[in-house]
């Protein structure tokens, strides 16, 4: 029975090549495109989760607001109080961990024998950190990794970068000319899915200020292994009691400090807390990628669908036929439903060799190690069995029941096509295909458009040609010859040096005192220490008051602290929060952090972070004991020449720092990685939607225009011109594709709305964004249905009539 329902089934596929074909293209690029976007939200949802402690691991964030702030700053970094002290005051917390991030501010030297290298992912933990985190030791032991102070674990492929074939145990490296760290584990690379990236770990006795247990300056990333089923909520209540009780001795009334326990498995998608180890994914965006995955499919489904409904007309007959000679629903429904499982078997091999094509660009493409190794084995054949029976039973078992329901006597006279909800099926379908399409391409243009607005966006900052080095752990007085030396180099404009990166400041400071305000009065700033010429070199507009000069700088310098006076610039919005107008600002006199002197000047305000986030207080002041950055504009003509003219200098000045750069752009682009990786993916699988469609509305116009051969040809012969049975034919679908259109704009407008409320810098969503995409859309659908319509109004009357 079943090798009779495979053989007929087989027959009628190859007798409608066409239709099968398209059925199977469309389900295989639906299946292919489904599984690679599955395969990039499993690699997003397993972050961290390969850790044997994963569920009992959570992250200390950190939160703080002064009664003057609008509100509180949320971060990742903590003091370096909280492992040690909370870890003894609370039973619940069973071990913990502070890490590091010894390379966050500008790459660490490490030299071993005459090679010279620039790690840009080292960091300090402390000895707990193997016991608590699940990494592979080759070489080495977890328990005793870190208990020498002067150790470091390296990762395999560091391992080869710096010995080759030696074995690396023992080995001694030398860190930024003053740390001599003997090699005493060798780990496999740190998984691409884990939010603690490194490629080489130390004890943080190498940094002495973890030995001072301090509440008021947050470093650390801190790490907390909990003890079985304990309450976040609870201890969190309790963290910030504690916290409360020391403020409260420290004598710094109003200030509130909470703390957050974070789920280590939650924290890539989930955090929003400032200044995390790793660029963070978000959330909504997995949301968004699982309802395109789902919709992919149910549209590669749904065209299957409309195709195999659309050919009822020429099928009818042979229904009738098999129900005359005795073949009763049930036969009908199986062989129809074997049909279906038949094309879904050969999509889905298809749409597999499709994934193992697509994948290695895919993985370019998204910037995520992604593979066929993503999946575990029997979940990936679990999904391909659970997706052969969901697309069979959704693409096979409307067609099954509708076909195998046709009555004999109506299809024997040639009316299968009147069938009850046939028409009005086919319809719909088409229209819920292209309400999807038109969604995603109002959708593509939006999200293209705040993207080339942020890119474009005057940020107060002129970043353009602006080469960055980094020159952590150079004097002041070696950076100011290194400068003088650039000046007499063709092609630079000038250069200045700073604390942070000016796109993406970090340093959390208070103004805890200024003119006319009470004692107790404290505003939460962001602050920067940088070089006088720092506003003239990246083109900050002042709007009252004058930059830096020679003698703010010789203030600063005194080795006496408490004879310093500083000059401090602050934008529009600090000097907003202190109730002043930006005039009369200047010349009041603040003090910040101990730190005590005069506003010099007040600068327009300028986006120093993400565009996600509004422009709050951020105070530059010079201070020369530490730069991590150099920032050399260039003229950008001839930027090979003026590239190889700054590394000779820079080889001549630090030949044991290796030299290293990039441009202040990059950093800029690299806080919205997240934003531009969605918005490349919606912008290809947009592409692929509007191709599902297109080649479902190409098999019904195929079948329409067969339908409809003798009324076309009755129609010619009564004088019809080819242009007007070409728009005849195309305008039934296009009116299908204008119902799409009214369908999904507002859809289309809400999903984008809220999307945009995540930026504190937006577009606004323009009605012509609307009027293209239903252009294209309609355009798109002419074109696909236009070859059969011309096609038709081309044929010759007479074939066509020749019957009647």
């Amino acid at each position: 029975m079943i090798k009779n329902y495979l053989k007929t089934a087989w027959r009628n596929l190859l007798q409608n090549k066409t239709t099968s074909l398209i059925s199977m293209a469309g389900l295989a690029v639906g299946i292919c495109c489904f599984l690679l976007l599955t395969t990039y939200l499993i690699n997003e949802l397993r972050y961290d989760r390969f850790n044997v402690n994963a569920d009992r691991i959570a992250r200390v964030a950190y939160s703080y607001k002064s009664p003057d702030d609008k509100e509180a700053r949320y971060l990742a970094v903590t003091q370096t109080a909280v492992v040690p002290v909370y870890k003894q005051q609370f039973s619940e917390i069973e071990d913990g961990v502070r890490v590091f991030n010894l390379s966050g501010q500008r790459p660490v030297t490490v030299k071993y024998g005459d090679k010279l290298f620039a790690e840009k992912n080292m960091l300090l933990a402390d000895e707990s950190f193997f016991k608590i985190f699940t990494f592979k030791f080759l070489q080495g032991s977890a328990l005793k990794a870190l208990s020498d102070p002067s150790s470091v674990i390296i990762t395999e492929s560091t391992a080869k970068k710096y010995f080759g074939t030696e074995n690396p145990m023992g080995k001694i490296l030398k860190v930024d000319d003053n740390n001599n760290l003997m090699v005493t584990g060798v780990i496999q690379d740190v998984p691409a899915y884990s939010q603690i990236k490194f490629d080489l770990i130390a004890n943080s006795a190498l940094d002495p200020g973890t030995k001072n247990l301090k509440w008021n300056a947050a470093s650390n990333y801190s790490y907390l292994l909990l003890k079985p089923g304990t309450d976040l909520k609870a201890l969190e209540k309790k963290m910030d009691a504690y916290i409360a009780n020391v403020l409260k001795e420290q004598n710094r009334p109003g200030v509130t400090t909470t703390y957050t326990l974070e789920p280590l498995t939650s924290i890539h998608l989930k955090s929003k807390a400032l200044y995390s180890l790793e660029v963070p994914g978000d959330i909504k965006y997995i949301y968004i990628l699982g309802v395109v995955a789902v919709v992919l499919l149910l549209l590669a489904c749904v065209n299957f669908l409309n195709l195999v409904t659309a050919r009822s007309a020429e099928r009818g007959r042979e229904i009738g036929v098999r129900k005359v000679m005795g073949a009763v629903r049930g036969q009908l429904f199986t062989q129809f439903i074997i049909e279906a499982g038949i094309i879904t078997l050969f999509s889905l091999a298809v749409g597999m060799l499709l994934l193992m094509v697509c994948l290695p660009a895919f993985s370019v493409f998204t910037g995520q190690q992604l593979s066929i190794e993503t999946w575990n084995t029997s979940w990936l054949i679990g999904a391909l069995v659970v997706l052969f029976v969901v697309v069979t039973f959704m693409a096979g078992t409307y067609p099954s029941l509708y076909l195998s329901a046709f009555k004999p006597i109506v299809t024997l006279k040639g009316n299968s096509s009147t069938q009850s909800g046939g028409n009005m099926l086919r319809k719909s379908l088409v229209v819920f295909q292209f309400v999807v399409s038109v969604f995603f391409i109002i959708s593509t243009l939006i999200a293209s458009n705040q993207l080339r607005y942020m890119q474009n966006l005057n940020t107060g900052i002129n970043r353009d040609q602006v080469m960055v080095l980094d020159i952590g752990g150079i004097s002041f007085n070696d950076i100011e010859a290194f400068k003088n030396e650039l000046k007499q180099q063709s092609g630079i404009l000038a250069s200045t040096a700073s604390y942070d990166s000016p796109v993406n400041v970090r340093g959390g400071y208070s103004i805890n005192s200024a003119d006319g305000k009470p004692a107790d009065f404290s505003l939460s700033v962001t602050a920067i220490p940088i070089e006088r010429n720092f506003v003239k070199t990246l083109g900050i507009k002042l709007v009252a008051g004058n930059d830096l000069d020679l003698g703010d700088e010789q203030q600063v310098l005194d080795k006496n602290y408490e004879k310093r006076h500083y000059s401090f610039i602050l934008n529009e919005t600090a000097v907003k929060a202190l109730g002043w107008k930006p005039a009369e600002a200047v010349g009041k006199k603040i003090g910040m952090n101990g730190r005590m002197g005069e506003i010099k000047a007040v600068a327009k305000d300028f986006n120093f972070t993400s565009l996600h986030q509004e422009i709050t207080p951020i105070a530059l002041f010079p201070e020369y004991e530490w730069f991590g950055k150099l920032l050399i504009k260039t003229s950008g003509k001839n930027m090979a020449n003026t590239i190889a003219a700054i590394q000779t200098k820079w080889k001549n000045f630090y030949p044991n720092k290796p030299f290293e750069y990039h441009f202040l752009d990059q950093e800029f682009e690299e806080l919205y990685k997240s934003d531009q990786r969605t918005g490349s993916i919606l912008t290809a699988f947009t592409i692929v939607t509007i191709f599902i469609s297109c080649l479902g509305l190409f098999g019904l116009a195929v079948f329409s225009t067969r339908q409809r051969v003798k009324e076309i040809g009755i129609r010619k012969v009564l004088g019809a011109s080819v242009a007007g049975i070409v728009g005849l034919i195309s305008f039934d679908f296009i009116k299908l594709v204008l119902i799409a259109i009214v369908i999904s704009s507002p859809l289309a407008w809400y999903a984008m709305h809220t999307w945009l409320q995540d930026f504190a810098f937006r577009v606004s969503i323009q009605w012509w964004i609307f009027a293209l995409a239903g252009g294209m859309a309609a355009l798109i659908a002419f074109l696909t249905v236009s070859y059969q319509s011309v096609k038709a109004a081309l044929s010759n009357p007479v074939k066509s009539l020749r019957s009647e």
